[in-house]
């Protein structure tokens, strides 16, 4: 049987691509039909809903944006399924919070199915570029055989245990690229304010013992002002609030990312939460300028 993909967007598109380019069997399906087209052309069968491609395949890959996108893809009432997971393997390579992956586990799973959780560690380059890092839980079989499923898009698979380990994993890791990515940023917004040249620093940071492909990329946007997003400013919204809620459930204190988080609502109100996550420094430029007070 095929392999399913539901989700096609930043990440999606490249990731189902770079499976198609490897011989995989895909049916596919996106909410834009339109985004389909380059899956068609690499040899995709494309389905009209998301029902079909559970129909067709057993296993299915979804990388949806929200949960409200999961459930309404899944066809999801607590405890009901409007498309039929029963004897399916649902991969949820999106971000969740571990709370919504752990019930959606225990739906699929009363309703027949089996889920695995795997989401990424990346962005859109390294989707383009089959260089991500998934993190996977679930039962030991589906890891194994979905670690080998992912290698055209991951360059490793790294088994985390049960869910919503791998969700909890990604939130872990996503707390320390946002505030290495937010200093960054500040970092070039104190080196503009001192009238300093942008590309020597650039230069210095790439030379140096702090550089690392994030940085080198999110250092050369930040130089010539190129927002155009990789992973948007609205995304890193919803992750680092979905760190902040994990945190205050188990009972932790987050004070980097509850900066950040406040720093990234600013970027989203001053109509940036398409961009790139460099363009925080739009909302560290607007304190500044007295034109957004720190909470």
């Amino acid at each position: 049987m095929p392999i399913g993909f539901i989700g096609l967007g930043i990440m999606g598109q490249p990731m189902a691509l770079n499976l198609a380019r490897a011989s995989v069997p895909l049916v596919v399906w996106n909410r834009s039909p339109e985004k389909a087209g380059p899956l068609r052309a690499a040899g995709a069968a494309v389905a009209a809903t998301p029902a079909e491609v559970f129909d067709c395949a057993d296993t299915v890959i979804m990388m949806l944006a929200t949960e409200q996108a999961i459930d309404a893809a899944l066809g999801r009432d607590p405890g009901t399924f409007g498309v039929g997971v029963a004897g399916r393997l649902v991969v949820n390579m999106g971000t969740t919070s571990p709370a919504y992956s752990a019930a959606l586990d225990a739906d699929i799973r009363a309703a027949g199915g089996r889920y695995l959780e795997a989401p990424v560690s990346g962005s859109r380059k390294p989707a383009e570029a089959g260089d991500l890092v998934a993190m996977l839980a679930g039962a030991p079989d589906d890891v194994e055989r979905v670690a080998s499923l992912l290698a055209p898009i991951c360059r490793e698979r790294v088994a985390c245990g049960q869910v919503p380990a791998a969700t909890l994993m990604k939130l872990a890791v996503n707390t320390f690229l946002i505030a290495m990515v937010t200093g960054l940023a500040e970092a070039f917004h104190f080196a503009r304010g001192h009238g300093l040249d942008l590309p020597t620093l650039d230069a210095i940071l790439a030379a140096g013992p702090m550089s690392s492909s994030v940085s080198r990329v999110k250092g050369a946007k930040l130089v010539t002002n190129d927002f155009e997003a990789q992973a948007a400013i609205a995304d890193v919204l919803k992750n680092s609030r979905l760190v902040a809620e994990a945190a205050r459930r188990g009972g932790l204190a987050s004070p980097l990312i509850d900066v950040c988080h406040a720093l990234y609502a600013e970027t989203a109100g001053l109509g940036l939460e398409r961009e790139d996550m460099v363009a925080v420094v739009r909302a560290i430029e607007a304190r500044t300028a007295g034109r957004i007070l720190a909470s």
